[in-house]
């Protein structure tokens, strides 16, 4: 049964923006809310309580303190038979005002603007006291989204040049309640060489991350996150040693999901020792190793092929192959990345578009089987197949501005566009990015500026409804559908091409997969040519001019 809540800003007050946040997250918590306005009598109130048979109350109160602490008191002493009767009363106000009325003794919970929203949705969803210790705090992915919806969990990624520095920052994020997730940026010889020590450059200690070289070091930073609101571990799946390495992030920091390519981390990039058949065969692997454990697994795939300047349709296969991939080969929770500003030059209506697109190309995943003819593996879904897809946005890593003030402007105006996809996940890019690798503090701000503005999103008008924006989705859809039959027909032999590393490896030497970035690379081509026309970003034929996606295929599949 549906329950309710009536709120007021009481007496002479007029402020009601508290008020209105304070229903909005209630609806999302699945009350019935009842708003009775700015300045309302407490007779007023009472009868609009005994009307609705509300079961809860919240007042409001922003004036002096003295004169709401008098007015409030004889609020409670009005309202004794309904709290008697089991009516539930919340209080938001000025710190000052909240302490008078603490002593009141009257309301079940009071709010002084400083909670986080998850507070106030535990305390909304049935838990009265505050969360306070980590039994408090879901410690899985999937029931931390479930546990802070309709808002996004958030995640930055923290990795400073020492353990020391790390573990000291690990604990102030974690004090400030910034995040739900810090994914560990860990240095390069950590993701390549953990296991190798032989192979180790002293030199490059720390370089890109924080230098950790032993099982002990990865627990001492968990350690430094259980405090606070006790957040979620993640980070890198490592470019080589990839099952140990998930065995060891498992039992040593618990970790919260994997994030691992399909295409990249390996040769191709020079980031892993394996070359691009062989790094997919092992990628594939890991995705398998993860859903067995029931680990969450994201694929941060498409917008490697963006920041290299591909096409819109490129990006959209890429994220399609991506999630295919994901399910076929047994992950049951899937997070689908989706990075904005990739290639830079993309508006923000065809950046919509391209994202709205991967939705509408990947959600029909999650309602039917998985192919079964792959050895070692099984159809993957919820309800009928068991896969169930969360949405994870953000900011392009590469364009923030560098001026810092300029960015947290980037910050707010790009994370208030992305809200229009009702993420499940929010990858918080700091402002700090183009300049230096975040600090602690850094990463609070940030998260700052990222809670403000999803705040503000809320009940902001429909941007995907946008006319233009729908023609753009329709063309990408039908765009990407044919250069995924392209990489199909690239194999008569294989019982599903786009699960097969072989064919995978063809669609790239081939060209059908491929990005301007990779000119003179030892496996892809190279040879497209991408130009950013009306915001988006689409194939172009020598001369600049922009050609359509049957043409460039047809030309690549004539040679």
């Amino acid at each position: 049964m549906t329950k309710t809540v009536v709120a007021a800003a009481l007496g002479e007050c007029v402020h009601v923006a508290g008020v209105m946040n304070f229903l909005r997250l209630a609806e999302s918590a699945g009350w019935k809310t009842v708003f009775l306005g700015p300045a309302v009598p407490i007779e007023e109130v009472l009868k609009a309580v005994k009307r609705e048979k509300a079961d809860m109350v919240g007042i409001s109160y922003r004036l002096t303190p003295e004169t709401g602490e008098r007015l409030l008191g004889e609020f409670a002493e009005a309202a004794s038979e309904l709290h008697e009767a089991g009516v539930r009363f919340a209080f938001g106000g000025t710190p000052p005002v909240v302490e008078r009325v603490k002593s009141i003794g009257f309301f079940e919970q009071t709010f002084d603007g400083s909670e986080q929203v998850e507070e106030v949705l535990s305390y909304l969803k049935g838990n009265q006291a505050a969360v306070k210790s980590e039994a408090d705090y879901p410690q899985t992915t999937v029931e931390r989204i479930q546990w802070k919806s309709q808002y996004p969990i958030l995640r930055h990624h923290f990795g400073l040049p020492t353990m020391e520095a790390t573990i000291e920052g690990i604990e102030k994020i974690a004090d400030a309640h910034a995040l739900d997730v810090i994914s560990l940026g860990i240095d390069q010889d950590a993701q390549e060489n953990f296991y190798h020590p032989e192979r180790q450059n002293p030199r490059q200690k720390g370089a890109g991350g924080v230098p950790v070289r032993s099982e002990d070091d990865y627990r001492a930073l968990y350690q430094a996150s259980r405090r606070g609101n006790y957040p979620l571990l993640r980070t890198y799946s490592g470019t080589d040693d990839f099952i140990k390495l998930a065995e060891m992030y498992k039992r040593t920091i618990n970790i919260a999901w994997c994030a691992i390519p399909l295409f990249w981390f390996n040769q191709m990039d020079g980031r892993g020792p394996w070359d691009l058949e062989g790094s997919i065969r092992e990628h594939q692997q890991v995705m398998q190793w993860y859903g067995e454990n029931n680990i969450p697994v994201e694929l941060n795939e498409p917008h490697h092929w963006g920041m290299r300047d591909s096409s819109d349709v490129t990006f959209v296969v890429a994220a399609y192959l991506s999630a295919y991939n994901a399910r076929a080969f047994g992950v049951k929770d899937y997070i689908a990345q989706m990075m904005f500003n990739s290639p830079p030059g993309l508006s923000d209506a065809m950046d919509l578009a391209k994202m709205l697109a991967v939705i509408e190309m990947i959600s029909p995943l999650a309602l039917t089987p998985a192919p079964s003819t792959l050895a070692g593996t099984r159809p993957t879904g919820r309800g009928e197949n068991g896969f169930r897809i969360w949405k994870q946005t953000r900011i392009g890593l590469l364009s923030h501005p560098l001026d810092t003030d300029a960015a947290r402007g980037h910050l707010a105006a790009a994370t208030y566009l992305q809200m229009a996809l009702k993420p499940d996940i929010y990858h918080i890019v700091g402002h700090t990015e183009a300049d230096h690798a975040a600090t602690g503090d850094d990463v609070i701000e940030a998260s700052k500026i990222v809670r403000r503005a999803i705040n503000n999103a809320m009940g902001a008008p429909d941007m995907t409804a946008d006319p233009a924006i729908q023609k753009r989705v329709k063309e990408l859809v039908k765009d990407a559908k044919r250069l995924l039959d392209a990489i199909r027909n690239l194999s008569a032999a294989s019982s599903d091409p786009l699960t097969d590393p072989a064919t995978l490896t063809l669609a790239v030497t081939s060209g059908l997969m491929d990005a301007p970035q990779l000119r003179n690379n030892k496996f892809g081509r190279g040879e497209a040519l991408t130009r950013i026309v009306d915001g988006a970003s689409v194939a172009a034929d020598k001369k600049g001019k922009p050609i359509s996606e049957s043409k460039r295929i047809a030309k690549l599949t004539s040679q």
